[in-house]
């Protein structure tokens, strides 16, 4: 990416974290997640950007919607949110051309000590993971600080799914793998664009279709978190495109 390409993209970056933000917010106790979907949609719609997973892979709404044991893609649906609940907001917009993701799971309401836990060390995971992209670094060694950090702290990392380039397309390459062995894939070079996504589960890290037909869910029901931004490889470390 040139970086006036990038530039724009961080400006998409901004409109996403503002919008998921709100809908942070918003996710208490008795809200439906399809309320959550059409105020992100509506949110998007009005801030000059448009949603950049409606449509996409037939995906029919702007914002993915992760209960407990879903890990990521799930649907919207009447589903009111309760007490004790952790869900997965996900979402992603087409700014001038160019998109951007961003993700964080969210408390509803109280929730228990475990499911604390699990959200803290996911998130710190997608720091350390933030820390250490940089040019020169291998994709394996990237992959493998992220999951040393998450096994050491008794949590599993889904091998299913990762995280990805970005740019004019929803997903490019390369793969950012939230495990991995030193010296192995590719090597990140300035000017990329990626998203990094651990995705950790407090049992097995094997996946299964969720009751949608749509997202992934735990296979043994146990529950998972999931945190993204996207962000610039530069000569510094990496820029993160998707905050205010």
């Amino acid at each position: 990416m040139t970086p006036d390409e990038i530039q724009i993209m961080a400006e998409g970056g901004k409109i996403l974290a503002i919008v998921l933000q709100k809908i942070e917010k918003m996710a208490q106790p008795g809200i439906t997640t399809l309320e959550l979907d059409r105020t992100a949609e509506d949110l998007i719609l009005k801030s000059g950007a448009k949603p950049a997973f409606k449509g996409y892979e037939n995906f029919p709404y702007s914002l993915c919607t992760s209960v407990n044991d879903v890990i990521v893609h799930g649907f919207p649906s009447n589903y009111k949110l309760r007490d004790g609940d952790i869900v997965g907001l996900d979402l992603g917009v087409l700014y001038k051309g160019y998109n951007t993701y961003i993700a964080v799971t969210v408390a509803v309401g109280k929730i228990s000590v475990a499911a604390k836990r699990l959200l803290q060390v996911t998130e710190e995971a997608l720091f350390i993971g933030i820390k250490n992209a940089r040019a020169g670094i291998k994709t394996g060694d990237l992959g493998q600080t992220i999951q040393d950090y998450i096994e050491r702290q008794g949590y599993g990392v889904v091998r299913e799914l990762c995280g990805h380039g970005i740019g004019k397309n929803v997903h490019e390459e390369p793969k950012i793998p939230n495990y991995g062995k030193k010296g192995d894939g590719i090597t990140l070079v300035e000017g990329m664009v990626v998203c990094i996504e651990p995705m950790v589960t407090i049992g097995d890290y094997h996946l299964k279709k969720a009751e949608d037909g749509y997202g992934y869910a735990t296979k043994d029901g146990s529950l998972s978190a999931h945190f993204e931004h996207t962000l610039a490889i530069t000569r510094n470390g990496g820029e993160i495109l998707t905050t205010l």
